[in-house]
């Protein structure tokens, strides 16, 4: 028997439903403006102090004002708000030599600086085709004065700041060696950095050290690569110890040779979805690896690292790594500065991401303290000798 809805009664639920979805939107609709308006009184609360500690700055700060430094310290105190260790303001001067460096271009006299126990300046390593290496300065030697400042009176970090400059700049340095000082004036100047290196360990196995991932990367790192299986490389060993990273966006085309064909690494982002980071062709090849790691291999480092690992089969050795497996993007902002923000979780294709956690090697090997002996780099040659063997 069919029952048969009166029309009044059929307008009546209409009417209920309507009332209800209503009410729903409308309860929703307030949620969400209060939320809103809650963010605004925030923001409106922080604008406000903050203005109100600009006039009372202005009205009695003893010294003069850079408006420009005052705008990038703002900006700079924002950012550091986010109690994120990657994520800062760069001025522009700052952004300028950071695009530089990304680059592969060193703007400078080719130095790597370290604090020396005198609490001077000691020269830690020089790069080639530099400045400093064509006037005979040597590791090991201490800097003193810069442009006349005692380094001792201006402080490690202040003194290696000076040491920065446009290109074509003069720099004046005072260099100790065997308790002797001598003058040194230099130019700075625009060099390309060496990233990748490599040698053959005896006739087969092949080692190549990456210090760095920049944009020049993957030019040298294929070259490289080229040079010691065109020379009988049957092995090959990595080292990335105290690779910092650099820019995951080379990563691609140095594993791109080594890696069989599919995705190798993803990035997952705040909305959830995800981008593919690296991908490999089928070409691969076909030799046992190994990597050495330690402590301070760290972000893209540590992706190389773990995805020669997953895919490649190769071997960690060494020690347990920094564990950042975070991603940075950097954005132009409108006073010709950059914001550098984290972004993104990244790992590859078949691990967890490694972020805070490190990665844990296969062979462990502490540093040895012999000196001119390696004892992870041997480590790394024992185990990938037995490979060959296999």
């Amino acid at each position: 028997m069919n029952k048969k809805i009166s029309l009044g009664l059929a307008l009546s639920l209409i009417a209920i439903a309507s009332a209800v979805t209503f009410i729903l939107t409308s309860f929703f609709s307030l949620q969400s403006f209060n939320t809103k308006v809650v963010d605004v009184n925030e923001k409106a609360k922080k604008y406000n102090s903050l203005q109100s500690l600009d006039s009372y700055v202005r009205e009695n700060f003893l010294g003069d004002i850079d408006e420009n430094k005052l705008s990038d310290g703002i900006l700079k105190g924002y950012i550091s708000g986010l109690d994120d260790e990657y994520s800062k303001f760069l001025s522009e001067e700052e952004y300028l030599e950071e695009k530089s460096e990304d680059e592969g271009q060193l703007i400078g006299l080719g130095l790597i600086l370290d604090e020396d126990e005198s609490g001077y300046i000691r020269i830690a390593g020089i790069n080639s085709e530099s400045p400093v290496e064509e006037a005979g300065l040597r590791e090991g030697d201490i800097i003193t004065i810069i442009d006349g400042i005692d380094v001792l009176e201006a402080g490690f970090d202040e003194s290696v700041e000076a040491m920065r400059g446009v290109e074509g700049s003069e720099i004046k340095l005072t260099v100790r060696r065997g308790g002797i000082d001598r003058d040194y004036t230099f130019t700075r100047r625009s060099m390309e950095v060496t990233t990748v290196s490599g040698k053959m360990l005896d006739e087969t196995i092949g080692y190549i050290e990456i210090n760095n991932f920049k944009k020049n990367t993957p030019q040298q790192f294929v070259d490289t690569l080229e040079r010691l299986t065109s020379n009988g490389a049957k092995a090959l060993i990595f080292d990335v110890r105290d690779n910092s990273g650099g820019m995951v966006d080379m990563l691609s085309d140095c594993l791109d040779p080594l890696l069989p064909e599919g995705v190798i690494a993803t990035a997952e982002y705040k909305d959830g979805h995800s981008e593919t980071l690296i991908y490999s062709d089928d070409t691969k090849l076909d030799v046992p690896m190994a990597v050495i790691v330690n402590k301070n291999t760290a972000s893209a480092a540590e992706l190389f690292a773990a995805s020669l690992r997953d895919f490649g089969g190769a071997k960690l050795v060494g020690e347990k790594t920094y564990g950042k497996g975070v991603m940075q993007k950097t954005t132009e902002f409108n006073n010709n500065g950059a914001v550098v923000l984290t972004v993104a979780k990244y790992r590859t294709a078949v691990s967890e991401c490694y972020d805070g956690v490190g990665l844990v090697p296969d062979v462990a090997a502490e540093k040895g303290d012999t000196e001119g002996f390696d004892m992870q780099l041997q480590a790394a040659v024992d185990t990938i000798s037995q490979e060959i063997m296999q």
